[in-house]
């Protein structure tokens, strides 16, 4: 016979316009891989009320909240396996779009929702069968208007869960840091195709760049991640500043059905896009963002300050090298480029006004050529090594340049 677990106890109120939930002392001690039960687990929309029922193999502790601009219901559990589960079992909750769930952070994974409507948290509670050992996590929903739904949406006050981000180690004088960024990750797959996502191959693909960098003399490498984790575009970026890092490159893979992109592109940060494809990747890039769960309420869209603008001015040039040495090293290696290699957009990601960054596109998914390539080891290792040495000629350029300056 199952009973309520006392996992969460469900708080609602209008404090500083913010929906909560608090964890009862209970769910502290919970721990352990739980799996989702697909044969028992649903969505369903009857009468103005959502209704979403999970089966987990075990209870484990969770927070279930709203977030706004875009609509969205998030669910955060503690350890949760997801093989088996699929967007198309929620498709009955017409209200429910766009799902996605994954791993969030080390030990952590999350689901979100779109909500196609205004739909406001009734109740969420977890119940238990204590014969079988199983939980049942119910989350209702009641259709509101867009005032009371923007007025209780929010993440829970205060970190219930703190970020298990370790300390960053210390930059080493004389040597040269480049952060490798693999683009996407945990719940946030990328781009996919043929049961290959874009998460799971620029991971490889930034663990045989770092492989070369390591044989070079003076430079030293960090992973913005090193497993299949979701890290926030904001973070990646501030993991930069905080590491002191002299270069910093973000690999993707995308897939773009508009036209017939192929061929490796570098991306460099400018508010204008050079073009339609660069402006429509990068909003791309944010949206998954924001979908997984990011609650940009507050963060300023633009950046006024002058300061970072003359920062900004300083590192382009420097950033501009970077990115024809990067080409220059690719092309030697024999790398089917774009016709068009250089281009720009306003990437979040490169975002670090202090650092040369750049984004690389090492080829497109949706196009069999790319495809072909970016799956082969044996190809990103040969890429590796361009970029590898497209590195070291920035740095050695660079150093130069420096000289001539500080005379």
């Amino acid at each position: 016979m199952s009973r309520l677990l006392a996992v969460i106890t469900v708080v609602f109120g209008l404090i500083g316009g913010v929906s909560w939930l608090v964890p009862s002392a209970s769910a502290q001690s919970l721990s352990g891989l739980a799996r989702v039960d697909p044969s028992m687990s649903d969505a369903s929309l009857q009468r103005g009320t959502l209704t979403l029922k999970l089966t987990l193999s075990q209870p484990v502790p969770y927070r279930v909240y709203t977030l706004d601009e875009p609509r969205r219901l998030v669910l955060d559990f503690r350890e949760v396996d997801w093989a088996g589960v699929s967007e198309e079992l929620f498709a009955e909750a017409k209200a429910l779009t766009g799902v996605r769930f994954g791993g969030f952070r080390p030990g952590w994974s999350r689901m979100v929702a779109e909500l196609g409507g205004a739909f406001t948290l009734r109740t969420a509670e977890m119940s238990r069968d204590d014969q079988r050992g199983t939980a049942v996590l119910t989350v209702v929903l009641d259709k509101s208007d867009e005032e009371t739904f923007a007025g209780r949406a929010g993440p829970p006050k205060g970190d219930v869960w703190p970020d298990p981000v370790a300390s960053l180690p210390r930059k080493q004088t004389g040597r040269v840091l480049v952060v490798l960024d693999p683009g996407h990750g945990g719940i946030d797959p990328g781009a996919s195709r043929d049961g290959q996502t874009e998460k799971e191959l620029m991971l490889a693909f930034a663990r045989e760049i770092e492989e070369e960098l390591r044989r070079l003399p003076n430079v030293d490498v960090l992973l913005t991640r090193t497993d299949d984790s979701f890290v926030s575009l904001e973070r990646r970026v501030a993991m930069a500043h905080q590491a002191e890092a002299d270069i910093f490159i973000s690999l993707h893979a995308d897939a773009l059905s508009e036209g017939h992109a192929h061929g490796a592109t570098v991306h460099t940060l400018a508010d204008d896009a050079s073009d339609e494809a660069s402006a429509l990747l990068a909003e791309r890039h944010d949206r998954a963002d924001m979908l997984s769960g990011t609650d940009l309420t507050g963060q300023d869209d633009v950046v006024a300050d002058v300061l970072l603008d003359l920062a900004r001015q300083e590192t382009q040039p420097r950033t501009d090298r970077l990115a024809k040495a990067i080409v220059g090293g690719l092309e030697i290696k024999g790398a089917p480029l774009n016709r068009r290699p250089y281009r720009a957009a306003a990437f979040s990601v490169l975002k670090a006004a202090d650092i040369p960054s750049i984004l690389l596109e090492i080829g497109f998914l949706s196009s069999d050529r790319d495809f072909k390539n970016v799956v082969d080891p044996l190809w990103r290792r040969k890429m590796a090594e361009g970029i590898r040495d497209g590195i070291q000629a920035w740095i050695l350029a660079d150093e130069a340049i420096r000289r001539v300056v500080r005379q």
